[in-house]
């Protein structure tokens, strides 16, 4: 388990256990966590961790061999997979297109005595069924319009340990287990973690907890409360109407394929209600307004995302991978003076002129997430007050993810991306420093939005009492 950290809903363990039922052998579940990865943090660690925790109450009466490991230091557990893979006849893992993880594959196979199989379980939509780069939202929604009853048709099975009979072990061999000591995670999660060389500023978030069950707990949330008020307050920051999924998302404790079901049966929904494609944002799953613009989100806006990164390994973090009218714009106003600028510190520690921009950042760094709105003000001011667009671009990637739970991620670096012209259109009239990218101020959020009480939470002064 590397990205689809779950026991539900999960097209890797599906395999695996088809692979292990063919065999006729056990199956063992390893979920590493490793400490050399960029932005490695107490925030981080623990939310994974949870999620390790929930898995193993999963599994424990289930006819497995769970294996969770923390890396205590760089490098310690550098060779625990090729010594587990000796003992095995294939290793199946999660296939994930960003950050990191797409490195370790190529890095591994080789080393591995036998064969590696790679699961994509990342979306609805396959990584490979495209067959070209998608640029703008209207031409994936119609070519996924045309796509998406197949995919709904081949959704990951719910519960692939529900019934399941196969061989087990009564032990890992002693050599791996004392050499890799399962991880403990009473101790930690009970401050254990100030020995592992990884950042402690970044604390853990005080509001969101990692895991399946909190994931599950959240969904049930927005789709029974949220889910009807979602179309018209989603933008509001007071009114606490959007899902507050997209940690569990990335980190895979919780399936999209899931949260589209539950959406899905919610509306009562079958497939004869799909309209003709049209590539249009409504009007096709022909459920309601709310539940139609959050499979738009869900689907569409996540899953571009997904797309560029897998077909476009190599560009989909650089500027070059911008339209061709967004880098023309950017070149053309490389020179405009900037009415003020900040540096990484300022940003960082929140110290601007703007109370709303501060607010978002306030947010991120205590809660390693961030009102979606905010989040696209937060990156467009960056810009205004940068420099350049690759400066920009820079500080948006570090602080995104270095405090979201939700950044290093497909989705994450769209929305940075949107921010210089990504899946965007040029637009008029020109402006100083923005060209023909999307112009957006605090004084129009302030009176489109309802904000106040969201301000009043992430102020200076309830930062220092907190």
């Amino acid at each position: 388990m590397t990205s689809a950290r779950r026991v539900r809903y999960n097209f890797s363990l599906q395999h695996a256990i088809r692979r292990a039922t063919e065999l006729a052998l056990p199956l063992v579940i390893f979920e590493p966590l490793r400490v050399r990865y960029r932005w490695a943090s107490d925030r981080i660690h623990q939310f994974i961790i949870e999620g390790m925790r929930d898995n193993a109450v999963s599994l424990r009466d289930k006819p497995v061999t769970y294996f969770p490991y923390v890396e205590p230091k760089p490098g310690a557990g550098s060779a625990l997979l090729v010594s587990l893979a000796k003992q095995a006849a294939t290793v199946v893992t999660d296939e994930y297109p960003c950050f990191f993880l797409p490195h370790l594959i190529p890095a591994v196979r080789h080393r591995l005595p036998v064969p590696l199989e790679v699961v994509d379980g990342n979306g609805i939509v396959p990584l490979r069924l495209p067959d070209r780069t998608f640029t703008v939202a209207h031409s994936f929604r119609r070519w996924m319009q045309k796509n998406i009853l197949d995919c709904l048709t081949e959704l990951p099975q719910a519960n692939p340990l529900a019934r399941l009979k196969l061989p087990t072990l009564d032990r890992l061999p002693g050599a791996i287990t004392r050499r890799w000591k399962p991880a403990d995670f009473d101790r930690l999660l009970a401050g254990g973690l100030d020995q592992i060389p990884i950042d402690h500023d970044v604390r853990p978030s005080p509001v969101l907890t990692g895991g399946s069950k909190a994931a599950a707990k959240q969904l049930s949330r927005f789709v029974d409360r949220r889910l009807e008020d979602y179309g018209d307050e989603r933008n509001h920051p007071d009114e606490h109407a959007t899902t507050e999924l997209s940690a569990h998302l990335h980190f895979g404790h919780i399936a999209a394929h899931e949260v589209v079901q539950s959406v899905l049966d919610h509306e009562s929904w079958t497939p004869d209600q799909l309209s003709k494609p049209n590539g249009k944002n409504h009007g096709f799953w022909n459920t309601s307004e709310s539940a139609e613009g959050f499979l738009d989100q869900i689907i569409t806006w996540r899953e571009m995302g997904f797309n560029l990164a897998f077909r476009e390994p190599r560009r989909y973090d650089k500027l070059e991978s911008l339209p061709d009218w967004a880098k023309r714009t950017i070149a053309e106003t490389a020179e405009d003076p900037r009415p003020v600028t900040y540096t990484l510190e300022q940003f960082e520690t929140a110290q601007t002129h703007d109370e709303v921009w501060n607010a978002g950042q306030r947010q991120l760094v205590s809660e390693g997430m961030m009102h979606n709105y905010i989040r696209m003000l937060w990156g467009k001011k960056i810009l205004h007050w940068t420099e350049s667009a690759s400066q920009a671009l820079q500080i948006m990637v570090h602080l995104n993810n270095k405090y979201g739970l939700d950044g290093r991620d497909p989705n994450s670096y769209s929305g940075i991306f949107w921010v210089l012209g990504r899946y965007d259109r040029a637009w008029g009239p020109k402006r100083p420093v923005f060209g023909s990218l999307r112009y957006m101020t605090t004084d129009s959020a302030r009176r489109k939005l309802r904000l106040n009480g969201y301000l009043n939470r992430y102020s200076a002064e309830s930062a220092t009492q907190q």
